[in-house]
């Protein structure tokens, strides 16, 4: 009976033992610990320098390089906004893009599968023209038309492309601010264009001399690489009238007959650059517009009778500059 006790006490002993050496250990560092093996996350791009000069004259080569596009493109408009209170998706259409200096465009939307078009435009940079199939519809006013319709969708014009897709040089007399910027995770210069405040354009600069100016551009590029990565276009008053982003640059082949510009323009291998993500932004018109480009030739020649869209025979004609109707055509 004694020895049994005697062995019964000992066991707490032994206990407190075993519990003091797993402390020892653990203060020691001898505890087995779980590691979890993070992978290193990728070193930031490097960042290229260059001066005011050297984009001011990247911009201007790229400019000038370019002057007519024959694309297949894909195209999602995005009509509406948080402001005005509707937002409305339109479904991606599939189309053809024609453009050529000084201000020629034609735009072509399909639909899907049956490639049957939604929509022909035109445009001389003072007239456009719109023939919509599906109403029974050709509309035509002057390009500088600013009057709003009732649908987001109805203020889309072909020179609202014609802008965005093929540039106008920055003139040499025109005042340009330079600085660095930051955008998210983006590094960027930006060129910011003046001219005087009594000017309208949203792409021409005026003469240096005035005591009133005004923003005309402002020119992103990508540190990175030192693409164009956005244009913004202002009109009077510092309003915004397009905000284009720009991504995707692909090397294009471009035409045997191309300008020493375009020469000079191209990168090391051949052919030459040109974004394949273009989205163009218009907050006055209330619409966004997402265009990929398919497929794409550069400085082809194009000829005039492929810019002029007729009136089709029995079609509304509709100014929506008068706000007024006719009656169908024969």
């Amino acid at each position: 009976m004694s020895l049994q006790l005697s062995r019964s006490r000992a066991k707490p002993k032994a206990s407190a033992l075993a519990y003091i050496i797993a402390l020892t250990a653990l203060a020691g560092g001898c505890a087995v610990s779980q590691k979890t093996v993070v992978e290193p996350a990728s070193a930031p791009a490097k960042l290229l320098s260059a001066s005011k000069d050297d984009l001011i004259g990247r911009y201007n080569q790229q400019a000038q390089a370019v002057t007519s596009l024959n694309a297949t493109v894909s195209m999602k408009l995005t009509a509406g906004s948080a402001y005005s209170g509707v937002i409305e998706q339109y479904h991606e259409v599939n189309g053809f893009l024609l453009a050529a200096k000084r201000a020629s465009i034609r735009v072509i939307g399909q639909a899907p599968v049956v490639a049957k078009n939604i929509f022909d435009m035109v445009s001389d940079g003072q007239t456009f023209h719109i023939y919509i199939p599906s109403k029974n519809e050709f509309i035509e006013g002057p390009d500088n038309l600013t009057r709003q319709a009732s649908k987001p969708i109805e203020n889309l014009r072909p020179q609202h492309l014609m802008d965005a897709l093929l540039w106008e040089p920055v003139e040499n007399r025109s005042p340009v601010l330079f600085e660095e910027a930051s955008e998210g995770a983006g590094r960027y210069y930006i060129l910011t264009v003046i001219r005087a405040a009594s000017g309208e354009s949203a792409t021409k600069e005026s003469t240096k001399g005035s005591s009133e100016w005004e923003i005309s551009r402002k020119i992103w590029f990508d540190r990175t690489n030192l693409q164009i990565a956005r244009v913004e276009n202002f009109v009077s008053g510092g309003k915004v009238a397009s905000d284009v982003h720009y991504s995707h640059w692909l090397v294009t082949a471009a035409s045997p007959s191309i300008s020493n510009a375009a020469v000079a323009a191209e990168p090391a291998g051949g052919g030459m650059m040109y974004p394949r993500q273009i989205t163009i932004s218009r907050p006055s018109d209330d619409y966004q517009l997402q265009i990929e480009i398919k497929k794409l030739a550069i400085n082809e020649p194009i000829s005039a009778e492929r810019f002029v869209l007729a009136q089709p025979p029995g079609t509304k004609l509709i100014h929506p500059d008068e706000n007024s109707a006719e009656a169908p055509k024969p």
